[in-house]
Protein backbone atom coordinates (compact mmCIF):
# COMPACT_ATOMS: atom_id res chain seq x y z
CA UNK A 1 0.00 0.00 0.00
CA UNK A 2 2.87 2.44 0.52
CA UNK A 3 3.45 2.98 -2.85
CA UNK A 4 -0.22 4.93 -3.02
CA UNK A 5 0.98 7.78 -2.09
CA UNK A 6 -2.43 9.61 -2.62
CA UNK A 7 -4.60 6.63 -0.61
CA UNK A 8 -1.51 7.79 2.38
CA UNK A 9 -1.74 10.84 2.27
CA UNK A 10 -5.27 11.09 2.67
CA UNK A 11 -4.87 7.80 5.41
CA UNK A 12 -3.10 10.52 7.30
CA UNK A 13 -5.00 13.39 6.72
CA UNK A 14 -7.87 11.79 7.95
CA UNK A 15 -5.59 10.33 11.18
CA UNK A 16 -7.27 6.94 10.05
CA UNK A 17 -5.98 4.55 12.51
CA UNK A 18 -7.26 1.27 10.47
CA UNK A 19 -3.99 1.41 8.49
CA UNK A 20 -1.76 1.74 11.50
CA UNK A 21 0.55 -1.06 11.13
CA UNK A 22 0.27 -0.67 6.87
CA UNK A 23 2.21 1.53 6.31
CA UNK A 24 4.35 4.73 8.12
CA UNK A 25 4.78 7.95 7.15
CA UNK A 26 8.46 9.61 7.05
CA UNK A 27 8.36 13.60 7.42
CA UNK A 28 11.49 14.83 5.51
CA UNK A 29 11.43 18.05 7.25
CA UNK A 30 12.10 16.62 10.51
CA UNK A 31 13.26 12.95 9.83
CA UNK A 32 10.47 11.06 12.05
CA UNK A 33 8.38 8.28 11.11
CA UNK A 34 4.81 7.92 12.09
CA UNK A 35 1.75 5.81 11.97
CA UNK A 36 -0.68 6.71 10.03
CA UNK A 37 -3.08 8.08 12.83
CA UNK A 38 -0.19 10.12 15.00
CA UNK A 39 -1.94 13.11 16.73
CA UNK A 40 -0.03 16.54 15.38
CA UNK A 41 -1.16 18.28 12.61
CA UNK A 42 -0.01 16.21 9.45
CA UNK A 43 2.85 17.65 7.19
CA UNK A 44 1.86 19.09 3.53
CA UNK A 45 2.58 16.39 1.22
CA UNK A 46 5.11 16.94 -0.81
CA UNK A 47 7.10 16.26 2.85
CA UNK A 48 5.54 13.12 3.45
CA UNK A 49 7.28 9.58 2.26
CA UNK A 50 5.66 6.24 2.57
CA UNK A 51 7.42 3.02 3.85
CA UNK A 52 6.32 -0.39 4.69
CA UNK A 53 7.74 -1.35 7.62
CA UNK A 54 9.65 0.61 11.08
CA UNK A 55 12.81 -1.23 9.75
CA UNK A 56 12.68 0.10 5.94
CA UNK A 57 12.18 4.32 7.95
CA UNK A 58 15.02 3.45 10.38
CA UNK A 59 16.95 2.22 7.73
CA UNK A 60 16.59 5.12 6.03
CA UNK A 61 17.84 7.50 9.08
CA UNK A 62 14.29 8.42 10.54
CA UNK A 63 13.42 8.32 13.98
CA UNK A 64 10.24 7.24 16.15
CA UNK A 65 7.85 9.45 16.69
CA UNK A 66 7.34 10.34 20.74
CA UNK A 67 4.10 11.00 20.24
CA UNK A 68 2.52 8.46 18.53
CA UNK A 69 4.96 5.72 18.86
CA UNK A 70 5.61 3.61 15.59
CA UNK A 71 7.20 1.30 16.75
CA UNK A 72 3.89 0.01 18.93
CA UNK A 73 1.84 -0.14 16.33
CA UNK A 74 -0.53 -3.39 15.46
CA UNK A 75 1.57 -5.41 12.58
CA UNK A 76 0.32 -5.60 9.56
CA UNK A 77 -2.54 -7.93 8.31
CA UNK A 78 -0.58 -9.22 5.62
CA UNK A 79 1.66 -11.32 6.79
CA UNK A 80 -1.39 -12.77 8.79
CA UNK A 81 -3.16 -13.62 5.34
CA UNK A 82 -0.64 -15.04 3.45
CA UNK A 83 1.75 -18.24 3.19
CA UNK A 84 4.33 -16.97 0.67
CA UNK A 85 7.96 -16.93 1.32
CA UNK A 86 7.90 -12.94 2.83
CA UNK A 87 4.54 -14.00 5.09
CA UNK A 88 6.54 -16.86 6.48
CA UNK A 89 9.48 -15.29 7.04
CA UNK A 90 7.97 -12.10 8.82
CA UNK A 91 5.75 -13.94 11.16
CA UNK A 92 9.24 -16.18 11.83
CA UNK A 93 11.54 -12.62 12.68
CA UNK A 94 8.46 -11.49 14.61
CA UNK A 95 8.87 -15.07 16.71
CA UNK A 96 12.38 -14.33 17.20
CA UNK A 97 14.13 -16.68 15.41
CA UNK A 98 16.68 -14.32 14.06
CA UNK A 99 18.07 -13.70 16.78
CA UNK A 100 18.29 -17.17 18.13
CA UNK A 101 19.37 -18.67 14.72
CA UNK A 102 20.58 -15.81 12.91
CA UNK A 103 19.85 -15.56 8.83
CA UNK A 104 20.83 -18.73 7.83
CA UNK A 105 18.50 -20.18 10.01
CA UNK A 106 15.66 -17.68 9.12
CA UNK A 107 16.49 -19.13 5.15
CA UNK A 108 16.67 -23.32 6.62
CA UNK A 109 13.53 -23.10 7.95
CA UNK A 110 11.92 -21.57 5.24
CA UNK A 111 13.84 -23.62 2.48
CA UNK A 112 15.64 -20.50 0.24
CA UNK A 113 19.01 -19.58 0.65
CA UNK A 114 19.82 -16.26 2.62
CA UNK A 115 20.25 -14.35 -0.39
CA UNK A 116 17.20 -15.46 -1.59
CA UNK A 117 15.44 -14.29 1.20
CA UNK A 118 17.23 -11.26 2.07
CA UNK A 119 16.73 -10.14 -1.53
CA UNK A 120 12.20 -10.69 -1.00
CA UNK A 121 12.18 -8.94 1.72
CA UNK A 122 14.24 -5.71 0.64
CA UNK A 123 12.15 -5.28 -2.53
CA UNK A 124 8.70 -5.72 -0.36
CA UNK A 125 9.54 -4.52 2.86
CA UNK A 126 12.39 -2.00 2.07
CA UNK A 127 14.88 -3.91 4.75
CA UNK A 128 16.84 -7.30 5.15
CA UNK A 129 16.02 -9.78 8.03
CA UNK A 130 18.64 -8.27 9.99
CA UNK A 131 17.27 -4.55 9.82
CA UNK A 132 13.65 -6.48 10.38
CA UNK A 133 14.74 -8.20 13.42
CA UNK A 134 17.13 -4.95 15.05
CA UNK A 135 13.50 -2.96 14.96
CA UNK A 136 12.29 -5.57 16.80
CA UNK A 137 15.37 -6.15 18.82
CA UNK A 138 14.67 -1.72 19.86
CA UNK A 139 11.24 -2.41 20.95
CA UNK A 140 11.43 -5.32 22.76
CA UNK A 141 14.18 -3.12 24.39
CA UNK A 142 11.92 -0.34 24.84
CA UNK A 143 9.40 -2.59 26.99
CA UNK A 144 11.52 -3.58 29.35
CA UNK A 145 13.21 -0.22 29.71
CA UNK A 146 9.90 0.95 30.52
CA UNK A 147 7.89 -1.61 32.05
CA UNK A 148 10.84 -3.55 34.34
CA UNK A 149 13.66 -2.33 36.71
CA UNK A 150 16.35 -4.28 35.14
CA UNK A 151 19.90 -3.20 35.09
CA UNK A 152 20.75 -1.76 31.87
CA UNK A 153 23.12 -4.64 30.55
CA UNK A 154 20.51 -7.18 31.25
CA UNK A 155 17.96 -5.54 29.14
CA UNK A 156 20.55 -5.08 26.44
CA UNK A 157 21.18 -8.96 26.51
CA UNK A 158 17.51 -10.13 27.26
CA UNK A 159 16.05 -8.06 24.27
CA UNK A 160 18.61 -9.79 21.79
CA UNK A 161 21.90 -7.51 21.55
CA UNK A 162 25.14 -8.66 21.46
CA UNK A 163 26.40 -5.78 23.38
CA UNK A 164 25.51 -2.67 25.67
CA UNK A 165 27.46 0.12 23.01
CA UNK A 166 25.04 -1.58 20.29
CA UNK A 167 22.13 -1.42 22.58
CA UNK A 168 22.78 2.02 23.71
CA UNK A 169 23.09 3.23 19.96
CA UNK A 170 20.18 1.47 18.67
CA UNK A 171 18.35 3.30 21.02
CA UNK A 172 19.62 6.68 20.99
CA UNK A 173 19.10 6.20 16.78
CA UNK A 174 15.72 4.76 16.76
CA UNK A 175 14.06 6.85 19.75
CA UNK A 176 16.49 10.24 19.95
CA UNK A 177 16.92 9.01 23.51
CA UNK A 178 18.86 7.70 25.72
CA UNK A 179 18.22 4.33 27.43
CA UNK A 180 17.76 6.03 30.78
CA UNK A 181 16.09 9.03 29.47
CA UNK A 182 13.38 6.47 27.79
CA UNK A 183 13.38 5.12 31.69
CA UNK A 184 12.65 8.40 33.37
CA UNK A 185 9.59 9.60 30.99
CA UNK A 186 8.23 5.60 31.40
CA UNK A 187 8.33 6.47 34.95
CA UNK A 188 6.34 10.08 35.27
CA UNK A 189 3.66 8.95 32.96
CA UNK A 190 3.64 4.66 33.67
CA UNK A 191 2.64 2.64 36.98
CA UNK A 192 4.96 0.73 37.94
CA UNK A 193 3.84 -3.06 38.16
CA UNK A 194 3.13 -4.13 41.43
CA UNK A 195 4.65 -7.47 41.76
CA UNK A 196 8.59 -7.23 41.10
CA UNK A 197 9.24 -9.78 37.80
CA UNK A 198 6.53 -9.23 36.10
CA UNK A 199 6.18 -7.35 33.16
CA UNK A 200 2.89 -5.35 32.02
CA UNK A 201 2.12 -3.75 28.70
CA UNK A 202 -0.51 -2.65 26.29
CA UNK A 203 -1.22 -5.14 23.08
CA UNK A 204 -2.68 -2.72 20.43
CA UNK A 205 -5.18 -3.92 17.77
CA UNK A 206 -7.52 -2.61 15.09
CA UNK A 207 -10.95 -1.88 16.04
CA UNK A 208 -13.33 -3.34 16.39
CA UNK A 209 -12.50 -6.01 18.05
CA UNK A 210 -15.43 -8.51 19.75
CA UNK A 211 -14.17 -9.92 23.06
CA UNK A 212 -16.64 -12.39 23.39
CA UNK A 213 -15.84 -15.28 20.87
CA UNK A 214 -12.05 -14.46 21.15
CA UNK A 215 -11.80 -14.95 25.10
CA UNK A 216 -15.01 -17.14 25.41
CA UNK A 217 -13.90 -19.26 23.41
CA UNK A 218 -10.27 -19.53 24.94
CA UNK A 219 -11.85 -19.32 28.20
CA UNK A 220 -15.09 -22.52 27.28
CA UNK A 221 -12.36 -24.99 25.96
CA UNK A 222 -9.58 -24.16 28.50
CA UNK A 223 -7.40 -27.40 29.84
CA UNK A 224 -7.09 -27.01 33.97
CA UNK A 225 -3.50 -26.74 34.65
CA UNK A 226 -2.73 -25.07 31.98
CA UNK A 227 -5.46 -22.12 31.44
CA UNK A 228 -7.71 -20.40 33.21
CA UNK A 229 -9.88 -17.38 33.26
CA UNK A 230 -9.98 -15.85 36.49
CA UNK A 231 -10.57 -11.77 37.91
CA UNK A 232 -11.91 -10.88 34.01
CA UNK A 233 -8.32 -12.22 32.40
CA UNK A 234 -7.62 -15.26 30.48
CA UNK A 235 -4.39 -17.05 32.20
CA UNK A 236 -2.10 -19.71 30.68
CA UNK A 237 1.40 -21.03 30.88
CA UNK A 238 4.17 -20.50 28.00
CA UNK A 239 6.96 -23.12 26.94
CA UNK A 240 9.47 -20.53 25.80
CA UNK A 241 13.31 -21.39 24.26
CA UNK A 242 14.86 -20.14 27.35
CA UNK A 243 12.39 -21.11 30.37
CA UNK A 244 8.88 -20.72 30.66
CA UNK A 245 5.85 -18.30 31.87
CA UNK A 246 2.42 -17.16 32.74
CA UNK A 247 0.49 -14.78 30.54
CA UNK A 248 -2.69 -12.78 31.78
CA UNK A 249 -5.04 -11.37 29.14
CA UNK A 250 -7.78 -9.02 29.67
CA UNK A 251 -9.52 -7.23 27.21
CA UNK A 252 -9.87 -3.16 27.53
CA UNK A 253 -12.10 -0.92 25.38
CA UNK A 254 -8.49 0.22 23.44
CA UNK A 255 -6.15 -2.64 23.89
CA UNK A 256 -5.90 -5.60 25.61
CA UNK A 257 -3.93 -5.76 28.61
CA UNK A 258 -0.87 -8.56 28.87
CA UNK A 259 0.33 -9.26 32.16
CA UNK A 260 3.91 -11.84 31.72
CA UNK A 261 5.68 -13.28 33.96
CA UNK A 262 9.50 -14.89 32.94
CA UNK A 263 11.58 -17.06 34.09
CA UNK A 264 13.90 -15.32 31.30
CA UNK A 265 13.66 -12.02 30.27
CA UNK A 266 15.22 -13.03 27.23
CA UNK A 267 11.68 -14.68 25.98
CA UNK A 268 9.93 -11.35 25.82
CA UNK A 269 10.27 -11.18 22.20
CA UNK A 270 8.58 -14.31 21.92
CA UNK A 271 6.00 -14.20 24.76
CA UNK A 272 4.37 -11.00 22.92
CA UNK A 273 4.35 -11.91 19.35
CA UNK A 274 2.73 -15.32 20.72
CA UNK A 275 -0.07 -13.76 22.63
CA UNK A 276 -0.76 -11.13 19.72
CA UNK A 277 -1.25 -14.73 17.91
CA UNK A 278 -3.07 -16.41 19.81
CA UNK A 279 -5.64 -13.27 20.06
CA UNK A 280 -5.18 -12.89 16.36
CA UNK A 281 -4.20 -9.11 17.08
CA UNK A 282 -3.00 -8.33 13.97
CA UNK A 283 -6.28 -9.09 11.89
CA UNK A 284 -8.01 -5.74 9.72
CA UNK A 285 -11.85 -6.72 11.24
CA UNK A 286 -12.99 -3.42 8.89
CA UNK A 287 -11.97 -5.47 5.69
CA UNK A 288 -13.09 -8.57 6.63
CA UNK A 289 -16.34 -7.67 7.93
CA UNK A 290 -16.88 -5.82 4.35
CA UNK A 291 -16.32 -8.74 2.34
CA UNK A 292 -18.79 -10.40 4.62
CA UNK A 293 -21.65 -8.44 4.75
CA UNK A 294 -21.65 -8.62 1.31
CA UNK A 295 -24.23 -11.68 1.98
CA UNK A 296 -27.39 -10.63 2.83
CA UNK A 297 -27.51 -13.55 4.88
CA UNK A 298 -24.35 -13.89 6.64
CA UNK A 299 -24.70 -9.80 7.26
CA UNK A 300 -26.86 -9.60 9.97
CA UNK A 301 -24.58 -12.06 11.76
CA UNK A 302 -21.50 -9.45 11.26
CA UNK A 303 -23.46 -6.38 11.64
CA UNK A 304 -24.91 -7.48 15.20
CA UNK A 305 -21.05 -8.16 16.65
CA UNK A 306 -18.64 -7.20 14.52
CA UNK A 307 -15.04 -7.27 14.89
CA UNK A 308 -15.15 -11.17 15.78
CA UNK A 309 -11.39 -12.60 15.60
CA UNK A 310 -10.32 -16.24 15.22
CA UNK A 311 -8.81 -17.53 18.79
CA UNK A 312 -5.50 -19.20 17.68
CA UNK A 313 -3.01 -21.15 20.18
CA UNK A 314 0.21 -20.28 21.64
CA UNK A 315 2.32 -23.70 20.12
CA UNK A 316 0.67 -25.57 17.16
CA UNK A 317 1.26 -28.96 18.24
CA UNK A 318 -0.20 -28.71 21.33
CA UNK A 319 -3.25 -27.60 19.36
CA UNK A 320 -3.09 -30.60 16.75
CA UNK A 321 -2.41 -32.97 20.24
CA UNK A 322 -6.40 -31.17 21.87
CA UNK A 323 -8.39 -31.59 18.65
CA UNK A 324 -7.64 -35.26 18.43
CA UNK A 325 -8.59 -35.48 21.74
CA UNK A 326 -11.43 -33.88 21.25
CA UNK A 327 -12.31 -35.83 18.47
CA UNK A 328 -16.47 -36.70 18.42
CA UNK A 329 -16.99 -35.90 21.71
CA UNK A 330 -18.42 -32.89 23.98
CA UNK A 331 -15.78 -30.03 24.64
CA UNK A 332 -16.21 -31.07 29.14
CA UNK A 333 -14.63 -34.30 27.81
CA UNK A 334 -11.92 -33.05 25.74
CA UNK A 335 -10.57 -31.06 28.37
CA UNK A 336 -10.87 -33.83 30.84
CA UNK A 337 -8.70 -36.31 28.82
CA UNK A 338 -6.61 -33.31 28.00
CA UNK A 339 -5.71 -32.17 31.84
CA UNK A 340 -5.44 -35.92 32.37
CA UNK A 341 -2.56 -35.62 29.65
CA UNK A 342 -1.45 -32.96 31.12
CA UNK A 343 -1.02 -33.90 34.78
CA UNK A 344 0.77 -37.02 34.04
CA UNK A 345 3.52 -35.88 31.07
CA UNK A 346 3.59 -32.08 32.04
CA UNK A 347 6.07 -29.81 33.30
CA UNK A 348 5.12 -28.62 36.62
CA UNK A 349 4.87 -24.98 37.44
CA UNK A 350 4.90 -22.50 39.94
CA UNK A 351 1.91 -19.91 40.12
CA UNK A 352 1.34 -17.52 43.40
CA UNK A 353 -1.51 -15.78 41.04
CA UNK A 354 -3.54 -18.25 40.29
CA UNK A 355 -4.34 -22.49 39.51
CA UNK A 356 -1.99 -23.10 36.53
CA UNK A 357 0.15 -25.77 37.47
CA UNK A 358 1.72 -27.02 34.47
CA UNK A 359 3.21 -26.65 30.91
CA UNK A 360 1.73 -28.30 28.42
CA UNK A 361 3.51 -31.73 27.67
CA UNK A 362 5.44 -31.13 24.25
CA UNK A 363 5.57 -34.06 21.69
CA UNK A 364 9.34 -35.42 23.08
CA UNK A 365 7.54 -35.83 26.62
CA UNK A 366 4.58 -37.49 25.03
CA UNK A 367 6.25 -39.79 22.60
CA UNK A 368 6.74 -42.44 25.34
CA UNK A 369 3.12 -42.63 27.00
CA UNK A 370 1.81 -45.91 27.06
CA UNK A 371 -1.31 -45.96 24.23
CA UNK A 372 -3.21 -48.74 26.41
CA UNK A 373 -3.60 -45.82 29.74
CA UNK A 374 -5.19 -43.83 27.64
CA UNK A 375 -8.78 -43.41 28.08
CA UNK A 376 -9.71 -43.16 24.56
CA UNK A 377 -11.06 -45.42 21.50
CA UNK A 378 -8.10 -47.76 19.82
CA UNK A 379 -8.40 -46.11 16.88
CA UNK A 380 -8.20 -42.30 18.22
CA UNK A 381 -5.01 -43.97 20.20
CA UNK A 382 -3.61 -44.57 17.22
CA UNK A 383 -4.02 -41.18 15.96
CA UNK A 384 -3.06 -39.67 18.59
CA UNK A 385 0.41 -42.08 18.71
CA UNK A 386 0.76 -41.45 15.40
CA UNK A 387 0.51 -37.69 15.47
CA UNK A 388 3.00 -37.53 18.52
CA UNK A 389 5.14 -39.33 16.70
CA UNK A 390 5.43 -36.79 13.53
CA UNK A 391 5.53 -33.87 15.51
CA UNK A 392 8.66 -35.70 18.01
CA UNK A 393 10.67 -36.58 14.91
CA UNK A 394 10.04 -33.42 12.90
CA UNK A 395 8.37 -35.02 9.94
CA UNK A 396 5.50 -32.76 10.89
CA UNK A 397 5.47 -29.08 11.82
CA UNK A 398 2.81 -26.82 12.76
CA UNK A 399 3.25 -23.24 13.52
CA UNK A 400 3.02 -19.94 12.31
CA UNK A 401 5.78 -20.26 8.98
CA UNK A 402 4.22 -23.53 8.13
CA UNK A 403 3.23 -23.81 4.08
CA UNK A 404 -0.34 -24.01 4.70
CA UNK A 405 -1.25 -26.68 2.10
CA UNK A 406 1.57 -28.71 2.37
CA UNK A 407 0.40 -28.88 6.18
CA UNK A 408 -2.80 -29.73 5.46
CA UNK A 409 -1.37 -32.57 3.14
CA UNK A 410 0.68 -34.21 6.03
CA UNK A 411 -1.77 -33.99 8.39
CA UNK A 412 -4.61 -35.55 6.11
CA UNK A 413 -1.83 -38.43 5.44
CA UNK A 414 -2.33 -39.50 9.54
CA UNK A 415 -4.46 -42.10 10.55
CA UNK A 416 -7.83 -40.81 11.76
CA UNK A 417 -7.41 -36.65 10.34
CA UNK A 418 -10.29 -36.13 8.28
CA UNK A 419 -11.24 -32.59 6.95
CA UNK A 420 -13.23 -31.29 9.64
CA UNK A 421 -9.79 -31.92 12.21
CA UNK A 422 -7.78 -31.13 8.83
CA UNK A 423 -9.53 -27.48 8.86
CA UNK A 424 -10.10 -26.68 12.74
CA UNK A 425 -6.06 -26.95 13.34
CA UNK A 426 -5.51 -25.28 9.80
CA UNK A 427 -7.47 -22.36 11.13
CA UNK A 428 -5.95 -22.00 14.75
CA UNK A 429 -2.76 -23.49 14.44
CA UNK A 430 -1.41 -22.55 11.47
CA UNK A 431 -3.87 -19.30 11.07
CA UNK A 432 -5.24 -19.58 7.22
CA UNK A 433 -7.84 -16.79 7.21
CA UNK A 434 -9.37 -19.08 5.20
CA UNK A 435 -9.78 -21.94 6.63
CA UNK A 436 -13.83 -23.88 6.57
CA UNK A 437 -15.16 -26.04 8.56
CA UNK A 438 -18.95 -27.15 6.27
CA UNK A 439 -18.59 -30.52 8.06
CA UNK A 440 -18.97 -29.02 11.84
CA UNK A 441 -22.39 -29.93 13.56
CA UNK A 442 -22.51 -26.05 14.62
CA UNK A 443 -21.56 -25.01 11.07
CA UNK A 444 -24.49 -27.15 9.65
CA UNK A 445 -27.30 -26.22 11.72
CA UNK A 446 -26.95 -22.08 11.71
CA UNK A 447 -26.76 -22.22 8.08
CA UNK A 448 -30.04 -24.37 8.46
CA UNK A 449 -31.06 -21.78 10.66
CA UNK A 450 -29.92 -18.94 8.09
CA UNK A 451 -31.57 -20.24 4.59
CA UNK A 452 -27.70 -21.10 3.56
CA UNK A 453 -26.88 -25.00 1.99
CA UNK A 454 -26.66 -27.39 4.84
CA UNK A 455 -24.80 -29.52 2.95
CA UNK A 456 -20.66 -29.67 2.73
CA UNK A 457 -20.38 -29.43 -0.75
CA UNK A 458 -23.17 -26.76 -1.19
CA UNK A 459 -22.29 -25.01 1.36
CA UNK A 460 -18.09 -24.88 0.29
CA UNK A 461 -19.55 -23.82 -2.88
CA UNK A 462 -21.88 -21.09 -1.58
CA UNK A 463 -19.02 -19.78 0.67
CA UNK A 464 -16.32 -18.94 -2.12
CA UNK A 465 -18.05 -15.62 -1.82
CA UNK A 466 -16.35 -15.00 1.51
CA UNK A 467 -12.68 -15.73 0.51
CA UNK A 468 -10.29 -15.83 1.89
CA UNK A 469 -12.12 -14.91 5.33
CA UNK A 470 -14.07 -17.92 5.72
CA UNK A 471 -12.30 -18.28 9.15
CA UNK A 472 -13.96 -15.69 10.45
CA UNK A 473 -17.23 -16.33 8.64
CA UNK A 474 -16.97 -19.70 10.77
CA UNK A 475 -16.81 -17.48 13.77
CA UNK A 476 -19.93 -15.74 12.94
CA UNK A 477 -21.72 -18.62 11.90
CA UNK A 478 -20.88 -20.30 15.85
CA UNK A 479 -22.94 -17.61 17.25
CA UNK A 480 -26.02 -18.59 16.08
CA UNK A 481 -25.57 -21.43 18.69
CA UNK A 482 -26.34 -20.03 22.31
CA UNK A 483 -22.74 -21.69 23.69
CA UNK A 484 -20.47 -20.61 26.31
CA UNK A 485 -17.41 -20.05 23.21
CA UNK A 486 -19.42 -17.22 22.16
CA UNK A 487 -19.29 -15.12 26.05
CA UNK A 488 -17.21 -14.14 27.88
CA UNK A 489 -17.38 -15.82 31.60
CA UNK A 490 -18.78 -14.62 34.55
CA UNK A 491 -16.37 -12.28 36.53
CA UNK A 492 -14.76 -13.04 39.52
CA UNK A 493 -14.32 -16.91 39.10
CA UNK A 494 -11.71 -19.06 37.67
CA UNK A 495 -12.78 -21.28 35.12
Amino acid sequence: MHTDTERCVRAVRSKDARFDGWFFTAVLTTRIYCRPSCPVVPPKAENMTFYPSAAACQQAGFRACKRCRPDTSPGSPEWNARADSVARAMRLIRDGVVDREGVPGLAARLGYSARQIERQLLAELGAGPLALARAQRAQTARVLIETTGLPMAEVAFAAGFASVRTFNETVREVFALAPGELRSRAARSLRAPATPGVIELRLPYRAPLNPGNLFGHLAATAVPGVEEWRAGAYRRTLALPHGHGTVALAPRPDHIACRLSLTDPRDLTLAISRCRWLLDLDADPVAVDEQLCADPLLAPLVGAAPGRRVPRTVDGAEFAVRAVLGQQVSTAAARTHAARLVTAHGTPVDDPEGGLTHLFPDPAALAGLDPERLALPRSRRRTLTTLVGALADGSLRLGPDSDWERARAELAALPGFGPWTVEVIAMRALGDPDAFLPTDLGIRRAAQHLGLPSTPAALTARAAGWRPWRAYAVQYLWTVDDHPINHLPAQGSPS
